[in-house]
């Protein structure tokens, strides 16, 4: 992307190691077809970044698993006759291009600019745009969520919000206001992923990446500005309204997809699924 661009860097980081993931590991824990053409580099220089940048391989596994994780709560819901996906702040997501769920609209939702830069991205790389996908421009900050979404959904039916990568940068009042007003819709369910301090357990190694990573995303612009123990986000998520609440381990998944051993180390969740008259139950 041009070193000026508005768009989100964060968002073109995520793509990116969905890229790699192809390249490097051949799709095993998230497979996307997309995800190559749509950012627009070569498989050989994915490639040789993989194998560059090694310590970018923890975030790129966990950027892959909770998009996997986001897809397995679709396709259960869309089981059960789910048609409304809204993807907020989706940046260069790609399922709204391979959706394989006859009748399900997909609407996306993310700040204007980074919102005008994937759709030049899509031309580009030659990707049609199907008639089941919405763009509507948003600031979480700002605008009235509300109004969004009653302009472009059924609010009164079964609606799934996927919320990947954004809740750091939100400010933990944009997040509780966020999931208040999807958590007064009658019948809801939010997949998000979220920042946390280290666990106690860390080693230093770990420590000294979490803080290699914080700083790296505020020198572009995009400061990590809220986080949550998992505990904490189950109360709030039931606070703002969900009934049902399910914290899923985002390295036992990466591990046993990748056919490594369990970890030692206890759980450590940072994807979690909300929902409020589901037709599935959100641990399953």
């Amino acid at each position: 992307m041009e070193a000026d661009s508005p768009a989100s860097r964060t968002a073109y980081g995520a793509a990116r190691h969905r890229a790699v993931h192809q390249v490097v590991e051949d799709g095993r824990i998230f497979r996307d077809p997309l995800a190559v053409p749509l950012l627009g580099e070569s498989p050989e220089d994915l490639r040789e970044r993989g194998r560059a940048q090694a310590s970018d391989r923890p975030m790129r596994w966990f950027v892959c698993a909770r998009a996997r994780y986001a897809d397995v709560v679709l396709d259960a819901a869309a089981a059960a006759g789910l048609d409304q996906l809204v993807v907020l702040g989706a940046g260069l997501d790609t399922f709204a291009y391979r959706n394989p769920y006859p009748g399900l609209r997909v609407v996306e939702l993310d700040h204007p600019a980074t919102q005008d830069w994937k759709l030049g991205r899509l031309r580009s790389a030659g990707i049609a745009v199907p008639e089941s996908v919405t763009h509507a421009p948003v600031d979480f900050e700002r605008d009235d969520l509300r109004e969004v979404l009653r302009a472009h959904l059924d609010t009164g039916r079964p609606v799934l919000f996927w919320w990947l990568g954004v809740t750091p940068y939100l400010t933990v009042e944009a997040v509780s206001q966020t999931l208040g007003i999807l958590g007064a819709l009658p019948h809801a369910a939010v997949v998000l992923d979220h920042a946390s301090p280290p666990a106690a357990h860390e080693s230093p190694e770990r420590r000294a990446w979490l803080e290699a990573r914080r700083q790296r995303v505020a020198e572009l612009g995009e400061p990590w500005v809220s986080e949550f123990e998992p505990d904490q986000l189950r109360g709030l998520l039931m606070d703002r309204g969900f009934d049902d609440v399910h914290l899923e381990d985002a390295a036992a998944t990466i591990r046993r997809l990748l056919g490594l051993p369990p970890s030692p180390d206890p759980p450590r969740t940072r994807l979690a699924l909300g929902a409020r008259g589901w037709p599935v139950p959100a641990g399953g």
